[in-house]
């Protein structure tokens, strides 16, 4: 089933950029004066550290996002890049640094592209079924100007529990080739199942205490116990029984 759609980027996406001296702890003052710092690197390209308006960035990058190819504006040259890896601020989400790959617009490369969910399932609206995103962006092989911006997949197509939609199942293209395995799940609907509503924390009985019984004493003797560890036993102490004064004999 043709499940897919892609998008591309038609007019191109321009930056102004400058060389950049500074680095270290000197860079918060340059963030504040608006200014962003960045790296510009490729197979073949010296590394070269720049400056930009953070500003022109953040109205750039919302369009072409990791896909999208960036002419950068630096001295006299002008150098194609795509954005290989963004530096956000932990707490603010602010942006902090930028690495920029330059790219060959003749060679083929391999990147990521996002996947987009359109519609609705008639297998989760009407049937009750979940939707199950497996994967969220796939590895595309083209040439720079032939990447599309995302892979959208109609997930109206998806109408009994239990459908799926696989890699093998999106479209092709002349453009570009998806470099991922044809059996690989994108999106499926599995059914749903209600969680159980009986605490699994139910009281239970005590269990039963079993102690071990003595042995019965024999009527009319006392049982006793054993001596305590690391003492001697003690005899008992025999009862000593005394005589009765024998009657003094008479003389006749």
């Amino acid at each position: 089933m043709a499940a897919n759609k892609t998008t591309s980027k038609d007019s191109k996406l321009h930056l102004k950029v400058e060389k950049r001296n500074i680095f270290g702890k000197k860079l918060k003052k340059l963030r504040i004066e608006g200014r962003l710092p960045a790296n510009i690197f490729g197979p073949g390209f010296k590394s070269q550290s720049i400056s930009l308006d953070i500003k022109d960035f953040n109205k750039v990058f919302k369009t072409a996002k990791e896909t999208g190819i960036i002419y950068l504006k630096l001295d006299a040259s002008e150098i194609p890049v795509l954005v290989r890896g963004v530096q956000k601020h932990p707490v603010s989400g602010n942006i902090l640094h930028v690495d920029l790959r330059k790219i060959d617009l003749k060679q083929k490369i391999e990147t990521k592209v996002p996947i987009e969910i359109l519609g609705e399932s008639p297998a989760v609206n009407q049937k009750g079924g979940v939707l199950l995103t497996h994967v969220n962006e796939v590895v595309v092989e083209a040439l720079p100007e032939n990447i599309p911006q995302k892979i959208s997949i109609n997930i109206t197509l998806l109408i009994e529990i239990g459908n799926e939609i696989k890699i093998a199942d999106l479209s092709k293209s002349d453009k570009y080739i998806i470099k991922e395995d044809e059996n690989k799940i994108v999106v499926s609907v599995i059914e749903h199942k209600e969680e159980s509503l009986v605490a699994e924390t139910a009281p239970t009985e005590a269990p039963e205490v079993i102690e071990e019984k003595k042995e019965e004493a024999v009527e009319g003797e006392a049982v006793t116990e054993g001596p305590a560890e690391g003492k001697e036993e003690q005899k008992p102490v025999e009862d000593k029984k005394t005589e009765a004064p024998k009657p003094e004999e008479k003389k006749s």
